[in-house]
């Protein structure tokens, strides 16, 4: 079976890390890697196995390389003007998180791949993440009842790359507030409340969605958090479930007894988790934290044709929730 042919815009830390190894094990092909200097370019390329073409120019490549799709990873601010020139050369595009600073610029972006026919998808890893996914099945299979309640938390130490609360918001945080997005629907309702010094930042937010779910995230991004640490805690009908840490899925099925249950070993909960093996190597990380999944996804939506859950125009809507949040934060 042909690997899928995928060129690349950028070869910075995260992209030689997280999306060249994921993309790759999720079964593409370098075609073709363009960054600003040709020997980078090049090394990126005998990095990871690849006899493809170099550029230091991507506009050069977008004309050169017929491919199934264009990767790119480069800095926040760049990305709506790449996005559109890969666009404009009728190219299937993945970009990293976020597209545009707001949801007037991400529309008109989402407009451009509409009008043009290409796939247009946004890096939210979270979506693919095994311990989401099982708990999106969860939510949409009913097993254990309807959605009342949830509380997430995400905690970093984002002062290195994320100087004001907008930033934050945008770079960081953007990842869980388009996770409840997909878990739970769109949102009626934002409260919340801030106690953030520059690139000291930390937000209380309560929302209330179209469905009826409500919930609360704690966010922050500070020194304190030099170990990065995430959560997510659903309440149902008949049961709860949490997700801790990427790799853990704990599920609680609501249960009767005949005698008091405190008297012997009578409840019991479901935990899903991985192996632990030391032949997984770096790839364990890669599944559990959902960016070869998202790379297969692409993959499979540029062969099929199929709109990405994460696309160009669903990614409106998660700017629109930052910007709520954001102004609503007292």
């Amino acid at each position: 079976m042909k690997k899928a042919s995928l060129c690349f815009i950028g070869a910075g830390f995260h992209a030689s890390t997280n999306i060249y190894p994921s993309a790759i094990e999720a079964g593409a092909e370098i075609q073709a890697i363009s960054t600003r200097n040709i020997d980078r370019s090049k090394a990126a390329l005998q990095r990871f196995g690849s006899t493809g073409s170099p550029y230091d120019d991507y506009k050069k490549m977008l004309e050169n390389e017929e491919c199934d799709g264009v990767v790119v990873v480069a800095q926040p601010e760049d990305h709506p003007s790449l996005v559109l020139d890969c666009i404009k050369a009728g190219k299937n595009v993945y970009v990293e998180k976020p597209l545009g600073m707001s949801a007037d610029e991400a529309a008109e972006i989402a407009d451009a791949a509409e009008e043009a026919g290409v796939t247009l998808m946004v890096g939210f890893m979270k979506r693919y993440a095994p311990c989401y996914t099982k708990l999106k099945e969860l939510i949409m299979g009913g097993k254990l009842g309807t959605v009342r309640s949830f509380q997430g938390r995400f905690a970093v130490d984002s002062t290195s790359f994320c100087k004001n609360e907008e930033q934050f918001m945008k770079f960081a945080a953007i990842h869980v507030v388009d996770l409840v997005r997909y878990l739970f629907g769109e949102v009626v309702q934002v409260t919340g409340f801030k106690n953030s010094d520059n690139e000291f930042i930390t937000h209380s937010i309560s929302l209330k969605f179209e469905n009826g779910v409500v919930g609360s995230l704690y966010l922050a991004g500070m020194t304190a958090w030099s170990r990065e640490s995430e959560n997510m805690l659903v309440t149902f009908d008949n049961g709860f479930a949490f997700a801790d840490e990427v790799n853990t899925l704990t599920v609680h099925e609501s249960q009767t007894f005949d005698d008091l249950p405190w008297k012997s070993l009578k409840e019991t909960d479901t935990v899903y988790t991985p192996s632990a093996s030391p032949m997984s190597g770096t790839y364990r990380d890669l599944y559990l934290r959902g960016f070869v999944g998202e790379m297969a996804h692409f993959i499979d939506c540029c062969i099929s044709g199929e709109k990405p859950t994460s696309n160009g125009r669903d990614n409106v809507n998660t700017m629109a929730l930052c910007d709520r949040i954001l102004i609503n934060l007292l």
